[in-house]
């Protein structure tokens, strides 16, 4: 009996150990699973997938709620595969969603989409936070309230002991004048003082020339000063103010590669190159909604687009409470001045750049050149006029040679009939 109960114990504890070592190896799987999950969600899927809610795609938690896991790998890496079979929910999901279609991963495995899956569940089963009862919400009150005194009590503490310092120096300032007084030294020191300014003026009469050209550098050097000063205002170089979105010009222009007139659209046809709408906007913004680094959550700047149309990017209904983005101004003319976009950009063939500067680096734009009056004036000193192939100056040219045949010319042939010569 004591044979048969020391076998069966041992076997016991081997199955007991057998067990813990299974579970710990299921759990360490698990981990390793949602991380690798985690990765690959978060740098594949949150341009176009929230977890709890819809974006461009439908929220994942419903999804992976309705379908099995094999269905659910076959879609993540192939959907349109799923679509051309007939599949009724890939179909239903394709239809619901204006037939968008969705990016296919045939670089994952069976594993990765798994690791997604049970990432996308482990996140939909995370308990939410209990809202914060009256008590906790009143102790948090209470330390605001005692974290406020206490700054406020340190700040009077500081004035007080400022207060004290400044008295007690007064003090010792008056006492050190009674004592100088007593010991005749503050009347020595007036006579000194009055002795100064008499040797100082008898300076001044005796070095007249030296006194004037002292005198006439300051003037010169105070009237270019002044001069500087003048000519500098109204001159905005660096002019940087805070735009109500926070629109990256290095983004868009540099990295992207967007024409500066897909949004600048007026500048080849019109005096004013225009500020772009909120629909502009949109052609790009009713999809890319950059979510990566908002935790699948919307850019707040995207959002603001998103507010001020009036626009659900989960049913992608406008609404009809709209406002408009009130953009700042960055560069201003006098009124005075003229300039015409169109005949820099199409007519002289000009890049953009060559006034505003670098702007697909920067990530504020900001006023490069000064738009000064000498500013222009140099720039059309040294720039040379290519009038090869340019229709303008084929009409000038084309004019010049009918006044020598001794003809009419109209102003029309001079482009007279174009709509911005006289609306802009």
């Amino acid at each position: 009996m004591g044979f048969n109960f020391s076998l069966t114990k041992n076997h016991s504890l081997k199955a007991i150990l057998t067990l813990f070592f299974a579970i710990a190896c299921v759990s360490f799987s698990n981990a390793q699973d949602l991380k690798a999950g985690e990765s690959l969600y978060k740098a594949n899927c949150t341009s176009c997938h929230a977890i709890d809610r819809k974006v461009i795609g439908p929220a994942l938690k419903d999804v992976i709620e309705a379908q099995d896991e094999a269905w659910m790998v076959k879609w993540i890496k192939n959907s349109q595969s799923l679509v051309k079979a007939g599949d009724p929910a890939a179909v239903k999901i394709f239809n619901e969603y204006n037939q968008s279609i969705m990016s296919s991963f045939p670089q994952f495995s069976d594993d990765d989409a798994k690791s997604i899956i049970a990432y996308v569940k482990a996140e939909r089963d995370k308990p939410k936070a209990a809202p914060t009862d009256a008590a906790g919400a009143g102790s948090g009150a209470n330390a605001s309230a005692v974290n406020d005194y206490t700054i406020i009590g340190l700040v009077i503490l500081i004035a007080v002991l400022i207060l004290v310092v400044y008295v007690l120096n007064r003090v010792i300032n008056s006492l050190e004048k009674l004592i100088r007084i007593n010991n005749g030294e503050v009347v020595d020191a007036v006579v000194n003082a009055i002795k100064e300014k008499v040797s100082t003026f008898k300076w001044v009469l005796l070095n007249k020339k030296k006194v004037f050209y002292a005198g006439m550098l300051f003037i010169f050097v105070f009237s270019i000063w002044s001069w500087n000063q003048m000519s500098s205002i109204n001159v905005n170089t660096g002019y940087q103010p805070v735009q109500p979105i926070a629109f990256s010009h290095e983004l868009h222009a540099g990295i992207n590669q967007i024409n500066c007139q897909y949004c600048h659209s007026g500048a080849f046809k019109s005096k004013n190159a225009s500020i772009p709408s909120l629909n502009v906007c949109m052609n790009c913004h009713n999809y890319v909604q950059a979510t990566e680094k908002y935790n699948g959550e919307i850019s707040p700047e995207i959002k603001k687009i998103y507010t001020a149309l009036d626009y659900n990017p989960e049913t992608r209904i406008y609404g009809k409470n709209t406002k408009p983005i009130e953009w700042v101004r960055i560069h201003n003319l006098p009124d005075f001045a003229y300039f015409n976009h169109s005949q820099h950009v199409k007519v002289a063939g000009l890049a953009c750049q060559q006034c505003h500067g670098p702007v697909e680096k920067m990530t504020e734009v900001y006023q490069y050149s000064p738009l000064t009056m000498g500013w222009c004036i140099n720039c059309h000193r040294t720039t040379e006029v290519n009038s090869k192939g340019n229709a303008y100056y084929d009409k000038i040219l084309a004019a010049h040679e009918e006044i020598k045949k001794g003809k009419k010319v109209t102003v029309a042939l001079l482009g007279g009939l174009e709509c911005v010569k006289c609306h802009y």
